[in-house]
């Protein structure tokens, strides 16, 4: 087959997808319309902000940019339909990172719950610009006259200005089912880059994500790349959620003067506006290859005995439902967990989900 038509093979098969996510057989609905999960506020300057319009200029300036990444949100949703397809607008065309690619940096997620109740990977849109279009399911429908439930997960380190879901004519896109009423409280997370959700390969890969299918219910992304230091204006923003547990995850952007002068503070603000909420402490993780990093050691070290020292300090003074979490845990043991040595590969986002599954889980318990 000569080069020449192979390529032209190539053109007519992406035309034909092309054609096939925007074409008029199709009805389409505003993700807005549906169940949005991992959204807080509800007083946005963007539709798929992750903090309120308010929050400009008090937050400093680097947090609230990134807060316009639309990282751990879903739009859950119930259809009839045997092929999904969605498109959507990205806010910038910095599509991919060095060393996070496209598909989790601006790409979206499908998820299916699956006959035997739990959530089962579909497919994923890969963008190629601002504006993308893809076909996630093809040819799959549900038993006759069911329908199935859905979780879409939206990009993690772009925003999205606006996302829609499309079915073949003669197919409904509705709301699905309330979560019951034990399950609809948050897991939130406050934290960093890595919480923020890099390096995963796409949006349904990062820890965060894996929780929320695991427990099956909603959580909240608040991770701010390199800025997540324990800012005390963070905490009133936390506290307005009606969480079932925070998780604070901080230590990758702080040294163990930091820690010292933050972590107390910061947890005994959020207890004291919400009281009842159960907190997780996580200990830095441990840097890939540190053996051969005297100053990754180092540093790992001075953080986690100032947490540990902040902890216990908590303790003392009489607080109660605050977990920790060991950071050699989080990665595992073999190195292999990273893409850089800090940021978890999906791998390594696996391994911290295992790590914080069972403080969490004692939490939500108690």
């Amino acid at each position: 087959m000569s080069m020449f038509f192979r390529s032209a093979l190539m053109i007519i098969f992406v035309l034909g997808l092309m054609s096939s996510a925007d074409g008029a057989d199709l009805s389409w609905i505003d993700a807005d319309d549906l169940v949005v999960e991992g959204r807080a506020f509800d007083e946005r300057a963007k539709t798929f902000d992750r903090l309120p319009g308010r929050a400009e200029g008090v937050v400093r300036d680097p947090v609230w940019n990134l807060s316009r990444h639309s990282a751990g949100m879903l739009i859950r949703f119930q259809t009839d339909a045997p092929d999904i397809h969605v498109r959507w607008t990205l806010s910038n065309d910095q599509l991919g990172m060095p060393h996070m690619p496209a598909t989790g940096v601006s790409g979206v997620d499908l998820y299916a719950r699956a006959d035997h109740g739990r959530w089962r990977w579909v497919g994923n849109g890969r963008p190629t610009a601002v504006e993308n279009s893809a076909r996630l399911m093809s040819g799959s429908a549900p038993a006759k006259g069911d329908s199935r439930e859905y979780l879409l997960y939206l990009p993690l380190y772009n925003g999205t200005e606006k996302l829609e879901i499309g079915v073949p004519e003669g197919y409904e896109v509705v709301m699905p089912p309330d979560r019951p009423e034990d399950r609809r409280k948050p897991v939130v997370f406050y934290g960093t880059s890595i919480t923020h959700g890099g390096c995963a390969s796409r949006p349904g890969m990062t820890h965060v994500a894996i929780l929320g299918r695991r427990f099956d219910r909603p959580v909240v992304n608040l991770g701010f790349s390199g800025n997540g230091t324990l800012d005390l204006e963070i905490a009133d923003f936390l506290a307005e959620i009606d969480a079932e547990v925070y998780v604070l995850d901080c230590l990758p952007n702080l040294n163990g003067q930091k820690v010292r002068e933050r972590a107390v503070p910061f947890v005994k603000k959020l207890r004291a506006l919400r009281p009842d909420v159960p907190i997780v402490l996580v200990e830095d993780r441990t840097y890939a290859g540190s053996e051969f990093h005297a100053g990754r050691r180092k540093r790992n070290e001075e953080n986690r005995a100032a947490l540990q020292a902040a902890y216990q300090a908590l303790i003392a003074d009489g607080f109660t439902d605050i977990e920790y979490v060991d950071g050699d845990s989080l990665l595992g043991e073999d190195g292999e967990g990273t893409v850089d040595g800090s940021h978890p590969t999906d791998l390594g986002f696996m391994r911290q989900a295992d790590a914080l599954q069972p403080a969490i889980d004692t939490s939500i318990r108690n």
